[in-house]
């Protein structure tokens, strides 16, 4: 099946920090400067730091303009979805024309790694939040847990969040995925630790695997062992696990039960499922995880693909 993209604007979806959110998409399925063992979008297709204009911004602006129009309330405007944002070379005009059209936050949900460049750390401080990773303490894990691009070091994605804090003047959240087996042990997050005492941040949010993630192997951490890891990073330390979003059952009971009424008739892909709902690839994901969690639908792997299957089948 080839790549899909429906929409640039998605939602609002719940988010496990930021409640209702309405997602804008600027790059297309799945060009990113990580290949993340944990993405729940699947593997990198187009593993790049080039910044251009990926999709136009003026299509991005007029739905969101669209979207804002049908009275539809939202928490927070987020820059996110199907790849790296910061990759879109209008992306600090996106945000600041949005700013114009809503009083709603803008967060902007980024991996971090080209805030080494003083154009992208400008175009981001327009936002209100800015919620860069860190999922590594060292240049081995780093590779092992994000698989960069070739271009990018460990060490020149630290120093870029620590200018960014040095500059930014709005909000950072630091987000840290840790992966069991991997990353979720003390040695692990002692040096993840050790690098943020360089780098503001108003809030430190320990995660772990929540979604069917790219690779078998990426498993989550137990929530017991987040907490007990937390207390290395200080006060400003919290664990974000689960789901906590704030949508109304009516929002999304009805295609909820139309995929698993897909489903029980034969396995899919999240992009089988986004294409069959017109639904953007990040919605799409969301609802299967919340199926997952529900035990309606559970997800096998075959030859490397990740299905979303009917435990019926």
């Amino acid at each position: 099946m080839g790549r899909i993209r429906i929409g640039n604007v998605f939602g609002p979806v719940p988010s496990r920090r930021l409640g209702r959110s309405l997602g804008l998409d600027l790059v297309p399925l799945k060009a990113c400067s990580y290949d993340c063992i944990y993405c729940q979008l699947g593997g990198t297709t187009n593993r790049t730091v080039e910044r251009r204009e990926y999709v136009p911004m003026t299509d991005v602006l007029i739905e969101v303009e669209e979207r804002l129009a049908t009275g539809v309330a939202v928490d927070h405007i987020t820059l996110s979805g199907s790849g790296e944002p910061t990759l879109h070379s209008h992306c600090g005009d996106i945000i600041r024309t949005v700013k114009t059209l809503t009083e709603a936050p803008v967060a902007v949900l980024t991996n971090g790694s080209l805030l080494w460049d003083p154009t992208v750390r400008d175009e981001l401080s327009a936002a209100d939040i800015v919620i860069p990773s860190l999922d590594a303490g060292d240049a081995a894990s780093f590779k092992r847990v994000n698989r960069p691009h070739p271009s990018l070091t460990f060490e020149r994605v630290v120093d870029g969040l620590r200018r960014f804090g040095e500059e930014y003047p709005g909000q950072i959240w630091i987000e840290i995925l840790l992966v069991e087996g991997v990353t979720a042990d003390s040695e692990e997050a002692s040096k993840i630790a050790s690098h943020l005492r360089d780098i503001r941040a108003d809030r430190i949010q320990l995660g772990t695997v929540a979604r069917p993630p790219a690779e078998y192997g990426a498993r989550a951490a137990p929530l017991s062992r987040l907490q007990e890891l937390a207390e290395l990073f200080g006060e400003s330390a919290e664990v974000v696990y689960g789901f906590g979003g704030t949508l109304h059952e009516h929002e999304y009971m009805g295609k909820r039960e139309r995929v698993v009424a897909l489903l029980q008739r034969r396995p899919c892909t999240l992009e089988d499922v986004s294409a069959a709902f017109e639904m953007n690839i990040n919605e799409a994901a969301k609802l299967l995880d919340r199926l997952v969690a529900d035990g309606l639908v559970h997800t096998q792997w075959r030859e490397k693909h990740r299905f979303f299957v009917s435990p019926g089948l």
